[in-house]
């Protein structure tokens, strides 16, 4: 038979197949979550997402000297206070469990890149992501609290706030806020399209932030929408995003796509708990190759246009991509 066409010509080979990969998956593109907890002494893996840990701030030397060795570049801080209240007030405190760690974290490494979560839920005692009247969060006073939250971050030493509330005009008002402190060159990376999703409950359990009543689907995405998730990419990048975030990733690769190829801006996908946990299982019951199957869903985010991914997979796959 005489094929002219033959696709499997480059495919014969490991050296023909990687002169011809289109996508190249890269410990540059990570970013790690760091959970922060009062108190001393502590390291303590978190039961609903394995290998990954509770730390207190004197025990972060280790972690952070390991996570440079590994070649990651930028962490993702969350917080977790021994005191909530219906403002959130630990969220703005100068001397807060977030603004200390990174205080910490700068004082062991400056280069590493500090991200902070800009939000309230693991911060107030009805586990809303604002502030909550009549059972309904209140958009507008929030931002008045968000734009707090992200200055002290700012002050503490952070290199980029991301905000994860999804309330209506959060990056400007934060933008705003930094601009008029001087604290213009802190970037903003916006949970631009963040869905309300049932994949995030992992994370609810390590960061105690479930909600006390109702749901969060006032705020977030409808899973169901694709396009509002252009709008509200749109409206971020409008107020001074820097950079914009799909979240989830897996289920979601269909609208980091379409904000890709919409929007000429830096792109961040987070590669939940739930997406996360779910592998963690499957592997610990042999059902799967852990290694393959990460690296593979990583890579599948990157193609799908992720230029960032956030993920608790960050330091297993920066040693596995070592082992390429």
């Amino acid at each position: 038979m005489n094929l002219l066409n033959r696709p499997r010509r480059l495919r014969r080979n490991a050296a023909i197949r990687g002169l011809i990969q289109e996508t190249v998956l890269n410990v540059n593109d990570f970013i790690y979550p760091l959970f922060v907890v009062e108190g001393e002494g502590i390291k303590q893996e978190i039961e609903s997402l394995s290998n990954n840990y509770h730390f207190s701030i004197d025990m972060l030397k280790n972690e952070i000297d390991e996570i440079i060795n590994l070649g990651i570049k930028a962490v993702i801080l969350f917080g977790l206070p021994n005191k909530k209240d219906s403002f959130g007030s630990e969220a703005y405190s100068d001397d807060g469990i977030v603004q200390r760690a990174i205080r910490e974290i700068k004082r062991i490494n400056k280069d590493l890149l500090v991200i902070t979560d800009i939000c309230m839920c693991q911060y107030t005692d009805h586990g809303h992501c604002g502030i909550l009247r009549d059972g309904y969060v209140d958009n507008d006073e929030t931002l008045e609290y968000l734009s707090k939250i992200a200055l002290s971050h700012a002050k503490a030493g952070a290199d980029m706030v991301a905000p994860s509330d999804m309330m209506d005009g959060r990056v400007g008002a934060i933008r705003s806020a930094l601009d008029r402190n001087g604290f213009s060159e802190v970037s903003v990376m916006a949970y631009s399209a963040k869905y309300a999703s049932a994949f995030y409950g992992p994370f609810r359990a390590a960061a105690n932030s479930a909600p006390e009543c109702g749901d969060r689907k006032s705020y977030q995405m409808d899973p169901a929408n694709s396009d509002e998730a252009l709008r509200e990419v749109e409206l971020d990048i409008e107020e001074g995003a820097d950079i914009v975030m799909v979240k989830p990733a897996l289920s979601y690769l269909d609208v980091i796509r379409r904000v890709k190829d919409n929007f000429n801006m830096p792109l961040a996908a987070y590669n939940v708990s739930g997406e996360y946990a779910m592998i963690k299982a499957a592997a610990e019951q042999g059902l799967i190759d852990e290694k393959r199957i990460v690296l593979e869903k990583l890579l599948s985010m990157k193609r799908a246009g992720a230029d960032i991914i956030i993920t608790y997979h960050a330091k297993d796959a920066a040693k596995w991509l070592r082992e390429e």
